[in-house]
């Protein structure tokens, strides 16, 4: 596969290790953000195409997709968001975050052979209920056109005290 990742330097790693069991959860302050970077391929969107059952021909079908109105594959769009969840599971805010909600805008297609960079940043935490937290997503293609934004919502248990 040919991805990789990156965080931005607001922030470093999203979970530690203590004595080389799993990641830990860590608390990141707000502004903090961290990313991920993958190429979608055409076995990336086959793969998907199988598993989500959409095997709409803009995605799957080279032909008709060049008489569409992109001109060729695009990746499905829910593997961007996908990625922003990569970011939000193992980074930004990593380790133990649930990905409770999400409100999303498609701005660019992504063709297949793109290079994507998904991008979370911690905008707040609830100050009623301070274990759910407000991020920014996005996703810029590898020319740095901004392809999906949007805000999630995310609950981190670690910081949710114990019921009674």
């Amino acid at each position: 596969s040919s991805s990789s990742s990156s965080s931005s330097s607001s922030s470093s790693s999203s979970s530690s290790s203590s004595g080389g069991g799993l990641p830990q959860p860590v608390v990141h302050p707000v502004g903090a953000e961290a990313s991920l970077t993958k190429r979608f391929t055409q076995e990336d969107v086959d793969t998907f195409a199988g598993l989500s059952e959409d095997h709409n021909p803009v995605h799957v079908d080279a032909e008709f997709a060049s008489k569409g109105m992109f001109g060729r594959p695009i990746v499905h769009g829910v593997l961007c968001m996908g990625l922003l969840g990569g970011v939000m599971g193992m980074k930004m805010p990593g380790v133990g975050s649930i990905y409770a909600g999400q409100t999303i805008k498609f701005l660019r297609p992504v063709y297949v052979g793109d290079e994507v960079t998904a991008t979370v940043k911690l905008l707040s935490y609830e100050e009623e209920r301070p274990w759910r937290a407000a991020l920014q997503t996005q996703c810029h293609n590898q020319d740095g056109e901004l392809v999906v934004s949007g805000r999630a919502t995310v609950v981190l248990p670690h910081l949710k005290p114990p019921k009674d």
